[in-house]
């Protein structure tokens, strides 16, 4: 493959460039104010493309789209969107979009998969329904395809349960029958990967094989460090401290499939539960700065 562009490098922008960038010829960026970011040619963009940005769009053979919609709807398909669209630039490459499982709202703890149809009810998640349906609209009237990655929770270095037990940050709230789907960030990168090699059309939900209450990792994780796990927090009495956003997350309930991700990696995840993925990272040197066995510190 020879040029990536990504709209946005945040946290799987940044681990699929250094994961599987070497697979482009060329690696292209945004960021808000220019600031050089390792492993990619950074463009500038504030809510104005500039003339590169542009030529970039134009040209891109992969384009991987990161940002979240804001309330004025997502921050490239308006200035972007027709430079994409053009059939002279000779970008023909696929399109991919990262959004969220939140799209799907609540099921009340069923199972369900990429055939549930987005119920979301929340304002962030009902934009993210408008933005994916804007993206696979592009990729109508271009002929590109147009991958559609719902995410779980994302967790990886530097962000994850090991880390949040070290420092005295972890809660365990419990609400019976409630459960959560976690996506390591490196699978999420094979899952880019993946999309951009075979042209992947369509909609995957990136989550791993386990969905698990919020306690599970945390649980697991001081295991992991050798110490205790915080006290458990009934819903009920956590609730009432949280704010707008934590309460939307707690709203949805629902167990997600994730059958055409293993059909895309053509096999197994990486990092199959949360527990392959946070001892994987305890391996790597994960919280060790911060481990409560040396600092004296616990969790709360």
């Amino acid at each position: 493959m020879r040029t990536l562009l990504c709209l946005g490098l945040g946290y799987c922008g940044q681990r699929f460039v250094a994961l599987h960038g070497g697979v482009f010829d060329r690696r292209l960026a945004t960021s808000r104010d220019g600031t050089a970011r390792e492993g990619v040619e950074t463009l500038r963009f504030d809510g104005t493309a500039s003339p590169e940005l542009l030529d970039a769009a134009r040209t891109a053979d992969v384009v991987l789209a990161t940002a979240a919609p804001g309330e004025e709807g997502d921050p490239f398909l308006g200035p972007l969107g027709e430079v994409l669209a053009s059939s002279d630039g000779g970008g023909k490459g696929p399109l991919i979009y990262l959004s969220t499982i939140g799209v799907y709202g609540d099921s009340g703890g069923a199972w369900i998969d990429e055939d549930a149809p987005p119920s979301a009810v929340s304002p962030r998640a009902r934009r993210r329904v408008v933005a994916e349906a804007q993206w696979r609209a592009l990729g109508e009237r271009t002929g590109r395809p147009v991958a559609i990655l719902r995410l779980g929770g994302i967790y990886g270095p530097g962000r994850n349960a090991l880390i949040d037990v070290a420092d005295g940050s972890a809660r365990c709230i419990e609400r019976d029958g409630q459960m959560f789907n976690r996506i390591h960030v490196d699978d999420i990168a094979a899952a880019i990967r993946a999309a951009a090699e075979q042209g992947f059309d369509g909609v995957i939900n990136v989550v791993d094989d386990e969905p698990a209450p919020a306690c599970a990792p945390v649980r697991f994780a001081a295991g992991l460090l050798g110490v205790p796990g915080p006290t458990p927090e009934p819903f009920e009495v956590a609730s009432a401290t949280m704010s707008a956003m934590a309460l939307s997350f707690w709203a949805d309930n629902r167990r997600v499939r994730n059958a055409r991700l293993h059909a895309l990696l053509g096999g197994s995840l990486a990092y199959p539960s949360y527990r392959e993925g946070l001892t994987a990272l305890l391996g790597q040197g994960e919280a060790a700065a911060l481990d409560p066995r040396r600092s004296g510190s616990r969790p709360r």
